[in-house]
């Protein structure tokens, strides 16, 4: 019995985006910046995947931008705001995903900002009183990007909160959703956020495609140069069938999300009480085991699991069909470990074997009791 409890690295297509993605593929190949019909068909899929997503968000069609992915969103809204708006500061946590770590170090050695990291307690809590003495006395134009759903620890970002807070001394915000989009309703016509990141791969949708939310009138220009394809931001040719089957993907996933939500809540609860009637001893890492202050799709866990044993626990679980993370997939191969957990750690669990499980609406309460009698046999 197979069992994938790894979908905050990906998920599964849902039967009906593959279709979906495969019907495009067969039926519309034409080129979407052609003017003859191939071309106005390709353009019409992607025009009305466009407006659909907005819809589900509550924004505008011309603030959604396609892309290849949350990295490359993470990117073109970092780098543009720093070369278009005149970005000096960017204030982020240092939990963040390397997506978004990563491209403020380059942005600090290429254009020479200041970037400043906000203090987080043991539990990855991110400090909004730091935050606010930071915007307090910086003078120069700042942007703030932190996520709202760890993809790690799964604690929640309140963007309600941190917009209003950026958006009363000047400051832009932009937040990578990533691990959020499909998983939490949004209303970006209210919420005070400037720009975010998402990817369809989270969500049951194909991989290599994603989109930047960029608000109207922003002042960003053109991240990928070429064409004047995606309102001039990003050049290149359109993938019209993997722009569909997002589009899809995020039409089941807001169609269904509360009976799905309650669903993998429930499971999350009972993967917790199972796995600590195992080990009463288990640290959660982040706030993962607090409802209302973390994602309901994942849990994060350190294992009273001596240090001789730990080194096989990963192998034990892959022999025996089950596929979960060691802090994050992003991770994988290396040695250092996770940046996320190296930042929690404690004398207590530092030696501990820490695993990221994560759900999807396809996983079962009994897929969960073969994780146990895994776990048991151990």
């Amino acid at each position: 019995m197979n069992i994938y409890f790894d979908n905050a690295a990906t998920t599964p297509l849902r039967k009906e985006v593959i279709s979906a993605v495969s019907e495009v593929m067969e039926a519309c190949f034409g080129n979407p910046s052609s003017t003859h019909g191939y071309g106005r068909t390709a353009k019409t899929y992607i025009e009305t995947a466009r407006k659909g997503i907005a819809a589900q968000l509550n924004a505008s069609d011309q603030e959604i931008i396609f892309t290849s992915g949350g990295t490359e969103s993470d990117n073109m809204i970092l780098y543009s705001a720093v070369k278009d708006l005149g970005i000096k500061q960017i204030i982020t946590s240092p939990i963040e995903h390397h997506a978004v770590l990563h491209a403020i170090e380059a942005l600090e050695k290429q254009f020479g900002i200041t970037a400043s990291y906000l203090q987080i307690d043991e539990k990855g809590t991110v400090d909004l009183e730091d935050l606010e003495a930071l915007l307090q006395q910086n003078q120069n134009q700042t942007l703030v990007s932190l996520m709202h759903v760890n993809n790690e620890i799964g604690n929640l970002l309140d963007l309600e909160q941190v917009g209003a807070l950026c958006h009363r001394y000047k400051a832009l915000f932009h937040t990578d959703a990533v691990q959020g989009i499909g998983h939490f309703s949004y209303d970006l016509s209210a919420l005070p956020v400037d720009f975010l990141s998402a990817s369809a791969h989270k969500f049951h949708g194909p991989k290599g495609i994603g989109f930047s939310y960029i608000q109207k009138d922003s002042g960003l220009q053109a991240f990928i140069h070429g064409g004047s394809q995606e309102r001039g931001l990003r050049a290149g040719t359109e993938s019209v069938h993997n722009i569909v089957g997002m589009h899809k993907a995020l039409e089941l996933a807001y169609k269904n999300i509360e009976t799905e939500k309650k669903q993998i809540a429930a499971l999350k609860e009972y993967f917790i009480n199972q796995v600590t009637s195992i080990f009463p001893n288990a640290r959660f890492n982040g706030l993962s085991n607090i409802v209302n202050q973390s994602t309901y799709t994942l849990v994060n866990m350190a294992l009273p699991i001596p240090k001789e044993k730990a080194a096989m626990l990963d192998f034990h679980l892959d022999l025996n069909g089950i596929a979960c993370s060691k802090g994050s997939a992003c991770q994988s191969g290396s040695q250092s470990g996770s940046h996320v957990l190296n930042h929690l750690a404690s004398n207590n669990t530092e030696d501990w074997p820490s695993l990221r499980f994560s759900f999807s609406v396809f996983n079962t309460p009994q897929e969960v009791d073969q994780l146990i009698s895994v776990l048991k046999g151990f």
